[in-house]
């Protein structure tokens, strides 16, 4: 998947996310963006466990794979924020 589009996909799968999940997580854009980004990583390794493809390129497979990396990602960054305060 060429970069511009796997930012693309982070930047949709980081949004989704964060209304998924709801919680106070990370409010700036580039934050979501990274988010949405490892999500695709995240989302790609847990599908490939599961014996699916991962994320492929830009198409509704690939946001829905990043999306769920990203919900992953964030439910664990909101355990290590209520941790640390």
């Amino acid at each position: 998947m060429g970069l511009v589009s796997w930012m693309v996909v982070g930047v949709i799968a980081g949004l989704l996310a964060g209304r998924i999940v709801a919680e106070p997580g990370p409010s700036s854009f580039g934050l979501t963006v990274l988010l949405g980004m490892a999500g695709a990583s995240v989302g790609g390794f847990i599908v490939g466990i599961l014996g699916g493809s991962g994320a492929t390129g830009f198409n509704i497979w690939s946001v829905f794979v990043a999306t769920l990396g990203a919900v992953v990602l964030l439910f664990l960054y909101g355990l290590i924020v209520r941790r640390a305060t």
